[in-house]
């Protein structure tokens, strides 16, 4: 059965060892857009950019006479999931999302909920602060005009310097991260707020943790809404999807 992960979270790295250890039986594709510019490889087929819109992924389902699509992107993606759920259902096939669950306040902490980037650049305020800002660098652009503050950007990989806020620093650092070190980040930068989107999982969570013991605001950036899809929570349930859609298509081809 010919599968596609459309990949590049922690949830699509821990399905790609499922997949394969299921060996020859799952001919599985990864698929990454190619924003992180050292991405970790699977031993599995990789393909690395765009597939060209939804017309683009659909031809490239049908060429690949492919089976299912499990959409691993990350829940900020929303124009990629939305371009899998037209294209599957054009070309017929079989679609799960593995969608990890948001992370939701406890006491302590200290969040401002917004809806967007943009509302997150006018939540800081005039007043100098000093943000550690971890949006991913391709939302940087309503930060520009966002106020003199002092900014500390972490991101996998190091942005453009045309899209950095004025006068920002930049901490290249891949997750997971532990809390012992996030409250040390934000006591010896003194960091006074935490821009952040809610991502979920547990790779990024600590910083959450460390800035509810120290009292630090973060403004949080709610999820975008998604395309409808069939859902689950992690690559184990993925995995047991396919197994199900493996066992109905193999029955399938032995009837034919």
């Amino acid at each position: 059965m010919r599968v596609l992960v459309l990949g590049g979270t922690t949830e699509a790295r821990v399905l790609y060892g499922l997949l394969e250890q299921a060996g020859a039986r799952l001919d599985a594709t990864v698929s990454l857009a190619g924003a992180t510019r050292a991405p970790v490889l699977p031993r599995l087929a990789v393909r690395i950019g765009g597939f060209g819109g939804v017309d683009g992924l659909r031809d490239w389902l049908v060429a690949h006479r492919t089976d299912a699509v499990i959409d691993a992107t990350h829940p900020f993606a929303v124009r990629m999931s939305a371009n899998a759920a037209q294209a599957c259902t054009q070309a017929g096939v079989a679609l799960l999302r593995v969608e990890r669950p948001g992370w939701t306040p406890v006491a302590g902490d200290r969040w401002i909920r917004v809806a967007d980037m943009e509302a997150a650049a006018r939540a800081l305020g005039s007043t100098p602060r000093r943000v550690l800002l971890t949006v991913g660098r391709k939302d940087l652009l309503p930060f520009h005009h966002a106020g003199a503050h002092d900014w500390l950007l972490r991101s996998v990989d190091r942005p453009d310097a045309s899209l950095l806020p004025p006068g920002a620093r930049v901490l290249q650092a891949r997750g997971p991260f532990d809390v012992a070190a996030e409250d040390a980040l934000l006591r010896d930068e003194r960091i006074d707020v935490i821009v952040t989107k809610n991502s979920g999982g547990i790779a990024t969570y600590a910083k959450l943790v460390a800035a509810r013991a120290r009292g630090v605001p973060v403004i949080m950036v709610d999820r975008p809404p998604v395309a409808a899809a069939l859902t689950v929570v992690d690559a184990v349930g993925a995995m047991a999807w396919l197994e199900r859609l493996y066992a109905h298509v193999s029955s399938t081809r032995r009837e034919v």
